[in-house]
């Protein structure tokens, strides 16, 4: 569980970007052109063509990933994807929305929903727990892997085995170039909803 997760042979791109790196624990990733996770709601369209790179996990578990990125055009965006399938998932990370880099999460249940709230730390440079277990989802973002406040609860399908991993989009632009690190995935980890630990 401890070994680099960037070096498994198991995950699986969807959206392979043309210009990735993988070494040890680390992955860097430069985002293509005009590529997004969304489906329907307000805007009327589906886009399934962000990058995601996904390890498959047991029906319950605990991901976490450091993410560092200069999130300057709108809606540039990257951060952690919990994927069923195309109509089942959930995003969330850094979107830069109306001037900021804030703080954003897309659930996704047929028709995806969108929040973002302001981040009051250093966004390129944070990290983000998701934990799975018995069809709740349970996001929690951090600037230090130290203290860990929610960011969001929600249902979440059941099912015997997910993907988890980084996810980046560009959906006016190409070239935002995301590491990635410290990329955890074990079973959950159990701690009460007000344990920021």
């Amino acid at each position: 569980m401890n070994d680099p997760i960037f070096g498994r042979r198991d995950g699986v791109w969807l959206n392979e970007p043309e210009r990735w790196t993988a070494d040890g624990d680390s992955l860097r990733v430069a985002t293509g052109n005009a590529t997004d996770f969304w489906r329907e709601t307000h805007y009327g369209f589906t886009r399934d063509s962000g990058h995601f790179l996904g390890f498959p996990t047991a029906g319950a578990f605990t991901a976490e990933l450091r993410i560092q990125g200069k999130f300057a055009a709108l809606y540039d965006q990257a951060g952690i994807m919990v994927r069923v399938d195309a109509q089942h998932w959930v995003k969330a990370g850094i979107e830069f929305s109306d001037g900021h880099a804030m703080l954003s999460s897309v659930l996704t249940r047929g028709q995806s929903d969108w929040t973002t709230a302001p981040y009051a730390h250093d966004a390129r440079d944070f990290r983000l727990r998701v934990t799975v277990s018995n069809g709740v989802l349970r996001l929690q973002v951090s600037a230090d892997g130290e203290l860990w406040p929610l960011m969001r609860l929600a249902p979440f399908p059941k099912a015997s085995s997910y993907l988890v991993g980084p996810m980046a989009c560009t959906p006016e632009r190409a070239g935002l170039e995301v590491s990635f690190s410290a990329f955890r995935l074990t079973p959950p980890l159990g701690k009460d909803l007000h344990d920021l630990s």
